[in-house]
């Protein structure tokens, strides 16, 4: 894969793998990272791209069908969607089954109104320096990565309020 290409320092990628693949939930404030310019398809045939979202603040999730705690997420997920969309935030569920049907069955008998987009071969979740299920990197208007979260526990709810809200006020 080539970062040059997509405009993107390599420093910048290696840093934000190291800080997603070593912690659990932290915020990034002082470090400026661009969040990695993507286009992945959606769930309805679209194609999506990261910096067309630019001005909003904007909650990326990492997620699987198979993954136990994405699917105890999804539902605070779509809550969250609800609340803040007013207010310009989006949130995109980037889902990482090797095939998408698995997804699209389980979206099925779990509905969710955000946007769903679909990286079957990885390329994105790499670009994120992935490494665990779920992984959450909430992103501010000006395309920065702000907060990163690392698996899913019960009090990260309060902490995507807390960190959406202040990064709306900005």
């Amino acid at each position: 894969m080539t970062f040059a290409k997509n405009g993107f320092h390599f420093i910048q990628v290696a840093l934000l793998v190291l800080v997603l693949g070593s912690v659990f939930s932290t915020s990034v404030d002082a470090k400026k990272i661009k969040a990695p310019d993507f286009t992945l398809k959606s769930r309805d045939g679209k194609n999506v791209r990261l910096s067309d979202l630019r001005g909003q603040v904007v909650l990326l999730n990492f997620w699987a069908s198979w993954c136990g705690p994405c699917r105890q997420e999804m539902p605070i997920l779509d809550q969250l969607q609800t609340k803040y969309s007013q207010a310009g935030f989006s949130v995109l569920g980037v889902n990482l089954d090797a095939k998408s049907a698995k997804a699209i069955k389980y979206l099925k008998d779990t509905p969710v109104n955000f946007t769903v987009l679909y990286d079957p071969q990885g390329k994105v979740s790499e670009q994120y320096g992935v490494q665990a299920m779920p992984s959450t990197v909430i992103i501010d208007r000006d395309g920065n990565v702000r907060y990163l979260h690392k698996g899913f526990k019960a009090g990260y709810t309060e902490k995507y309020h807390k960190q959406i809200k202040a990064l709306l006020r900005e």
